[in-house]
């Protein structure tokens, strides 16, 4: 028998973007609500990879803010530190909020335990219990052995739909239909000369890069990779690395949910991003004296596992700017596909328009008690190249946590929630549900 270790209204297990937003929003409506995280902080891919919130705003002529509620939270929080700043028209992606990833783990903390979440650390999700197609409790790692979490509605924010891995409920791996995502090693660079760096334009700097590659003198298997300043005088962080996130194993796709694959990528990426650091040093203006100062903890991840859900996201929802009834979030980034070559595969919506994020997209099949914030959302590969920036990922946090409490104060499933009382409750909170 697994001793029980606390028993919740709300289970999030994640505490990325869209989990500790998930579990804020569900708190905050009068949950009790708890956080299970495998790592010693709260963040995920915020915390431990990258420092730049991307999806706030619309790319092109006219920058649109479409996410808000909890996530203006964030930054209101952040800028008491003056730890964030706004890049405009990053990449061609939108205006992005850089941050210091360390500043970022203090405020999701603040405001995770000034709503009463309950938070546990250093647990990892091994199996669940479910009765009827509800899970019932979930089974954590913890350095004092397993133990159960019982829960009345479970939010999956993994990343990598791990609850709904354990339940059975329907999922694509990444990498079985289309070629996946690629890993990054993130890294970051002090005593640059910023100012210097920033007289080489993108273009130029892409081109340094492919020749440095052609000179045989680098081993560089990206050529559009980029830096940017960050919110610490001389330093830069980058996205430079790339490594395949699947392989074949005895006839069969493995990806990064696999764990010796995982485990030859975490390694090689570190070894890669020393080489673009050597690059740096050598060959780009600014970067004379600079010094490496850090890895990501952990090797970037964009997709494993997507689920399944009662309305799965299209390229040509996306491409198209389809609007849902049921849409909780708005979406203006481009698909973004990081594939295996050298460089970035965009296509960009019509200006300035907006996706919909529909709630069906949250909404896993087989359950009934379970919900997902986050990249295992419902939808394909191209789709998900687009609506899985962080700032995205926080509109879903925020409508699962929120349809959570709903359904709970109705005695509803989560499928059964009232969409446009859900869609008033986020409204009410700051969320941007259409544009102008």
């Amino acid at each position: 028998m697994i001793e029980t270790l606390a028993e919740t209204d709300v289970l999030v297990v994640g505490s990325g973007s869209a989990g500790s937003t998930a579990a804020i929003a569900a708190a905050r409506a009068g949950a009790s609500t708890m956080i299970l995280e495998r790592y010693g902080f709260l963040g995920g891919t915020s915390t431990l990879v990258l420092d730049t919130f991307y999806g706030f705003y619309t790319p092109g002529s006219k920058s649109t803010k479409v996410v808000g509620g909890v996530p203006d939270d964030v930054l209101a929080e952040l800028r008491k530190y003056s730890a964030c700043f706004e890049r405009p028209n990053t990449y061609g992606a939108g205006t992005g909020v850089t941050y210091h990833p360390d500043y970022l783990k203090v405020v999701w903390e603040k405001l995770v335990r000034e709503s009463g979440v309950r938070v546990l650390l250093h647990a990892w999700v091994q199996d669940v219990e479910r009765t009827n197609g509800r899970v019932t409790g979930v089974i954590a790692a913890t350095k004092i052995g397993l133990r159960r979490v019982a829960a009345k509605i479970v939010i999956d924010a993994s990343g990598d739909a791990d609850v709904c891995y354990h339940s059975g409920v329907p999922f694509e791996l990444a990498g079985e239909k289309e070629p996946a995502q690629t890993l990054t090693t993130t890294f970051r660079m002090c005593n640059v000369d910023v100012a210097r760096r920033k007289t080489v334009p993108k273009a130029q700097f892409h081109e340094l890069m492919a020749k440095a590659a052609e000179s045989g003198a680098y081993e560089l298997p990206r050529k559009e990779g980029s830096d940017h300043a960050m919110p610490v005088a001389g330093m830069t962080s980058t996205i430079m690395t790339r490594l395949s996130s699947t392989a074949t194993r005895d006839g069969r796709t493995i990806n990064a949910t696999d764990p010796e694959l995982l485990s030859r990528s975490e390694m090689e990426g570190r070894r890669q991003a020393l080489e673009y650091a050597r690059f740096l040093r050598d060959r780009v203006p600014g970067y004379e004296k600079a010094e490496l100062a850090g890895f990501g903890v952990q090797i970037g991840i964009r997709e494993t596992r997507r689920v399944h859900g009662d309305y799965r996201l299209t390229r040509d929802d996306v491409l198209g700017a389809k609007r849902f009834d049921d849409q909780i979030g708005l979406c203006g980034a481009p698909i973004e596909d990081h594939h295996g070559g050298a460089d970035t595969r965009w296509a960009y919506l019509p200006d300035g328009q907006c996706v919909g994020i529909p709630y069906r997209t949250l909404l896993p099949q087989r359950s009934e008690n379970l919900l997902v914030a986050g990249r295992c959302f419902s939808a394909t590969h191209d789709a998900h190249a687009s609506v899985r920036s962080m700032a995205q990922c926080m509109a879903m946090g925020q409508a699962a946590g929120s349809a959570a409490a709903l359904a709970l104060s109705r005695k509803l499933s989560p499928r059964e929630v009232p969409v446009p009382e859900l869609r008033d409750r986020l409204r009410a909170m700051g969320a941007i549900l259409e544009t102008p």
